[in-house]
């Protein structure tokens, strides 16, 4: 193992002795809506007596253990606890459905799992019933209810019992063991196009990544701090919060997604992973906001946003140096709008915003960019533990279309038919137990990703479309539909939209309204409804987006213009199968659910 890297196993231990009672998490408490710390110290304590309590109950070498969760501190302490026993972590999202959590339990052969609230534990106590494999659940929250399940144990009880026992030799035996080749997470993908498939990633690719990220992001520091905003499941989170507890930043732990705009103005952070959706939703606001100001309100803000985007945009980027009256402008505009944007929105303090996940919209992404938000747009995949590109963190010399520079010893190529080929030590090694997958992604050695896009004269990366996403009409035209899609997603009047058109004879969408925003539209304008299966019938509503889409599709090929649309009250949802569970649309099945509204558009 090379000395100048510290395996994931001796991390925590490693850094409690550089910072000691400093800050390592922090978390909101429930009942005081507080933050509190928790240190390294108290971190270290911790994940020492969770992983001796582990080794107590019976946990082998290499073992694959659970944790269902949403994100919580605990999880932290669970997964570097597994690592001190030698063995495997297996995140799963905290929305899973039992046939989805028994699937990975019976593929990884879990017989320990670490479960959050009392969704995740009924969920993961209805599986053991079956299983043939699990055995123990350790529940975090204190108020579950733990059905008299005999295999059942608090997890605050397990610290107890990991301060108690005298195994700590069993825990140094097997750090001993840590290597470069350790299997450290089995993550299992989201199944857009058939059941999940676990990701292998080692430590060597932990390691790498950490590396080359220091090398790209060389300015943040341990004076910095950061919001898990998304779910610390995902690689995006995960092997950011791994970066972040190697660097020392502070970890401000959010619970449940939907709180962000919440807990994003008490903490202010300076760095947060985002997706897309995130930068849509902010956009859709500041929109808004603009709208509703009176005549002068717009010039300025018109003005201050013109400033901007000559400043930003035509310098910063291009590295140009600023002409000095430039420079006394933009100054004006940032103290008198984009300051006040950012300290509304919570993000005054951010170095940058790491952006990744789902086709970011140029024109959002330029917009931003603009206001002085400094977000950082790039693109991964979980098979490359996170980034294959992004830029660097002062905001020079990017392209606002692509998704990044590729990352120092990341090798990228595009094949013969445009597909983004990948070969490094980030690159995951396989899928778990799974040959037949390994030989389909692979090709002489290179990961095949899916993607499709190309690489410019300075290493920059385009994506182009997602391969598996793209169809084709009845008039043999080719059709990227999450091109069109987050276009459309820039409306404020739009939450979901899926495009629908395989071997049909045009392109028509479904789309979900932002209904609160929709209501206050109708009420704005007398429209009077009882229910909203009323108001996306109303003929004001529908001209309304009619308008709003015409507007969006001039810059599209006419084959790739929405010609019908259907509004749809039923949003697309995990629990109905429609997404994934990082929020990706699953189209076999939006066809299916959406059968009669779909047909209703071509026959009509």
């Amino acid at each position: 193992m090379n000395k100048q890297t510290t395996h994931l196993s001796a991390l925590i231990f490693e850094k409690a002795k550089q910072y000691s009672d400093r800050a390592a998490l922090h978390y909101r408490n429930d009942a005081t809506k507080e933050w509190a710390p928790i240190s390294w110290n108290e971190l270290a304590k911790q994940v020492k007596n969770m992983g001796k309590a582990l080794a107590s109950i019976g946990l082998q070498d290499q073992e694959n253990v659970g944790i269902f969760s949403q994100n919580v501190c605990e999880i932290i302490v669970a997964d570097f606890a597994v690592f001190t026993n030698h063995a495997v972590s297996v995140p799963l999202y905290a929305t899973s459905t039992a046939p989805q959590i028994e699937f990975i339990v019976n593929d990884a052969e879990i017989q320990v799992v670490f479960v959050g609230d009392q969704y995740q534990y009924d969920v993961t106590l209805e599986v053991k019933k079956t299983s043939k494999t699990l055995k123990k659940i350790i529940v975090i929250e204190g108020s579950v209810d733990l059905r008299n399940d005999p295999d059942s144990i608090y997890f605050s009880d397990m610290l107890k019992l990991g301060d108690s026992c005298d195994n700590e030799n069993v825990i140094k035996e097997r750090m001993d063991k840590a290597s470069e080749n350790d299997l450290m997470n089995i993550l299992y993908t989201s199944g857009t196009t058939g059941m999940p498939k676990g990701v292998m990633l080692h430590q060597f690719n932990y390691t790498e990544a950490i590396r080359i990220h220091k090398i790209r992001l060389a300015d943040i520091t341990d004076k910095d701090t950061s919001m898990s905003f998304l779910p610390i499941t995902h690689v995006f989170e995960r092997a950011w919060t791994y970066l972040c507890l190697e660097r020392g930043i502070q970890l401000y732990i959010n619970k449940n997604a939907a709180d962000i705009q919440k807990t994003i103005l008490e903490v202010r952070p300076n760095l947060m992973c985002t997706v897309p959706r995130y930068w849509e939703k902010v956009y859709a606001a500041i929109i808004e906001t603009r709208d509703a100001f009176s005549p002068i309100l717009k010039k300025i803000f018109s003005w201050a946003m013109s400033v901007g985007r000559k400043y930003n945009i035509d310098y910063v980027r291009l590295n140009k140096k600023i002409p000095l009256y430039l420079a006394i402008k933009y100054k004006i505009a940032d103290k008198i709008v984009f300051q006040k944007i950012k300290k509304t929105a919570g993000i005054e303090n951010m170095i940058f915003f790491p952006c990744a996940g789902a086709r970011l919209s140029p024109e959002i992404n330029e917009f931003m960019h603009s206001l002085g938000i400094n977000l950082c747009y790039g693109y991964g995949l979980t098979e490359s533990t996170a980034t294959v590109s992004c830029y660097l963190t002062e905001n020079k010399e990017y392209m606002i279309e692509s998704v990044g520079r590729i990352m120092p010893d990341v090798s990228v190529k595009i094949s013969e038919d445009g597909e983004i080929l990948l070969k490094g030590r980030t690159i995951t090694a396989g899928y778990y137990k799974r040959p037949d997958a390994n030989q389909e992604a692979f090709l002489d050695g290179w990961f095949k990703t899916g993607d499709a896009g190309y690489i410019d004269e300075n290493n920059n990366l385009y994506i182009t479309d997602r391969i598996k996403d793209l169809f084709k009409t009845a008039g043999g035209k080719y059709i990227a539909p999450q091109v069109i899609e987050s276009c459309l997603s820039e409306l404020k009047f739009i939450d979901q939209v899926a495009v629908i058109g395989n071997q049909r004879k045009y392109v028509t969408a479904l789309i979900v309204p932002e209904f609160e925003t929709l209501k206050i539209y109708a009420n704005n304008n007398n429209i009077t409804y009882t229910s909203k299966e009323e108001l996306v019938k109303n003929s004001r509503i529908i001209e309304l987006f009619e308008k709003s889409i015409q507007e969006k599709m001039v810059n599209f090929a006419r084959f790739e213009q929405i010609k019908r649309f259907t509004l749809v009250t039923k949003p697309f949802t995990m629990e109905d199968g429609l997404l994934t569970n990082t929020l990706k649309i699953k189209r076999k099945e939006i066809n299916k659910f959406f059968a009669t509204e779909i047909e209703e558009m071509y026959n009509n």
